[in-house]
């Protein structure tokens, strides 16, 4: 398990031992975006309305390199048809970029995020050619693997100097 690679489901254990709102509806969505055009979802909330939370559990339900069954056995998505198609299936990237600000000076975030993810990358799977291009990696390692990478993202914007609601045109 690593920082960014298949952070594992540890995450949604400490959330699901406290008080917690089913919110698994939202794998489903996620679910029905999976091999086609729309495959790229945004889940925006306001401010204290459970971001990391919703990536916790995206993060736990995904994840390879656990079995998280227990987690969402008793969760409303057990109950949808295609529950375990996905559950546990794919490796995870999972960037929380308020971790992200703290471990890189501002202009070297980029590249903090490229050469960690491409050295846990190569960690996990060590017969990955690591090509120039970030995207070329990933896709290198998608052919590898035979796996389905989901990268799920984390972003407060509030930290990022985005307080208004209105995010269109900018």
């Amino acid at each position: 398990m690593g920082v960014y690679l298949n952070p594992g489901n540890s995450g949604f254990v400490r959330i699901r031992n406290g008080v917690y709102v089913d919110k698994s509806g939202l794998i489903r969505l996620v679910n029905q975006t999976l091999d086609t055009p729309r495959c790229l979802t945004c889940i925006s909330r306001p401010r204290r309305f459970g971001k990391s939370f919703a990536a916790k559990m995206l993060c736990a339900y995904y994840d390879k390199t656990c079995d998280s069954s227990q987690l969402f056995g008793d969760l409303s998505i057990a109950c949808d048809a295609g529950y375990r198609e996905h559950l546990n299936q794919h490796d995870v990237i999972y960037l929380d970029m308020t971790g992200i600000i703290g471990e890189a000076a501002a202009g070297d975030r980029v590249a903090y995020v490229k050469r960690t993810v491409v050295r846990e990358l190569k960690e996990q799977y060590p017969q990955l050619e690591v090509l120039e291009g970030f995207v070329a990696t990933l896709a290198n390692a998608v052919e590898i693997t035979g796996n389905k990478f989901i990268m799920i993202i984390a972003f407060p914007m509030r930290r990022f100097g985005w307080n208004s609601p209105r995010l269109s045109g900018r």
